[in-house]
């Protein structure tokens, strides 16, 4: 469904507005498929030649889409692709609306949360092993010579492996960027792993923050703001009963499930911001949300939904400012503020889709269809 609104939102709210000229990548699973994936390769060079990139939400293909859409194969996550390339720290922030509270009664400030964006599971090689045998995690230098050799597991039976890495510089750009963006919205920085448990893999991660924390000791102190340290489920316990106001860095999938966990406190994935933010400044914005498929299937049948199109509406406005500020057109950052608050003046109003409804404090909020709730926007602009 998002698809839909993606058209909708630069029909209704960019094109009549800007002149703006748009380097057009189809991310659609189909389009993927056609060209082996090279596309999201080159739409991910497109954002570090350009500097900005919009992206609408993607199918990231199971068995049954394979079946669907009479696939190849089983495509990688094109975000996971984009994450690879650009090398980037993902920051999610909720968008905060007066007659949505939060559903976490201790939360009363934003919580952000830095997603590091490269490897880990979005970067894994598995295999099915399909009877008994060894399997060994082997390193082998340039020089062809094996320098280390570690057993796995000693398999009995079947079973499943599974191998991930990641890299001292993506993981010291993710660090960087977390406490660049701490220092600069004057929040404090919390960071969380399992190290107790994996003490190489979480424990490199932890040492390489706690280096950068020495570093930055004088402008974190200059900021007044601290950074902490917590074990992941600790820090879960913790962000549970805070007020908010932190930015919480998390390894890539931590962070791609709490930040959904916040946004849901928060009120909605549909009211959560999200970019891609690479270490020599480049910006990916998209929606935090997925593609909506139970409403596609309702919209193909002729049948009236109710998506909200918050997030993918923020999206664009991240993007346009970014671009104006990049350019030094204060026209466009002015009017993607100002698209912006027309949204919350729409929703604050009393007028939002009906997955916002349930969640406002207002009785007489009223439910409208996706396009109706674009159309009340469009008339505050």
């Amino acid at each position: 469904m998002t698809r839909i609104i993606w058209k909708e939102i630069k029909d209704r709210f960019i094109h009549p507005y800007l002149d703006i000229e748009l380097d057009y990548y189809d991310l659609g699973v189909e389009y993927r498929d056609k060209t082996d994936d090279k596309v999201t390769v080159d739409s991910a060079h497109a954002i570090q030649k350009y500097g900005v990139g919009v992206k609408c939400a993607t199918i990231t293909p199971n068995q049954d889409r394979v079946k669907e859409y009479s696939l190849k194969q089983e495509w990688k996550s094109p975000n996971g692709t984009i994450r690879s390339i650009l090398d980037g720290t993902v920051f999610r922030k909720p968008i905060i609306v007066k007659n949505i509270p939060p559903a976490v009664r201790s939360w009363k400030k934003p919580i952000t949360v830095g997603r590091h964006a490269y490897g880990d599971l979005y970067k894994d090689t598995e295999i099915y092993i399909p009877e008994a045998g060894k399997v060994e995690l082997v390193y082998t230098g340039k020089d062809g010579k094996e320098k280390q050799r570690a057993l796995i597991h000693d398999f009995d039976g079947a079973g499943v492996i599974m191998g991930q890495h990641n890299l001292d510089k993506s993981i010291l750009s993710f660090a960087q960027a977390c406490f660049n963006y701490a220092i600069s919205e004057k929040i404090d920085l919390w960071f969380a792993t399992k190290d107790t448990i994996s003490k190489k893999y979480h424990a490199r991660f932890r040492a390489i923050f706690d280096e950068l924390a020495k570093a930055k000791a004088g402008d974190l102190k200059k900021a007044g703001i601290e950074y902490s340290y917590y074990l992941i489920d600790d820090a879960v316990a913790q962000i549970m009963k805070n007020e908010g106001g932190m930015l919480w860095a998390l390894m890539n999938y931590d962070g791609d499930v709490m930040s959904d966990m916040v946004a849901s406190g928060f009120g909605s994935l549909g009211l959560m911001t999200s970019v891609l933010v690479s270490p020599d400044g480049k910006f990916e914005y998209e929606a935090a949300h997925g593609t909506v498929t139970r409403h596609y299937r309702k919209y193909q049948q002729g049948e009236t939904t109710s998506t909200n199109s918050v997030a993918s509406i923020f999206a664009w406005t991240g993007a346009l400012i970014k671009r104006g500020e990049l350019d030094g057109t204060p026209d466009v950052v002015a009017f993607g503020h100002k698209l912006e608050k027309a949204v919350i003046d729409t929703i604050e109003s009393g007028e939002m889709t009906k997955d916002l409804t349930l969640l406002c404090t207002d009785p007489s909020a009223k439910a409208l269809d996706t396009f109706q709730f674009m159309e009340a926007i469009q008339k505050r602009l």
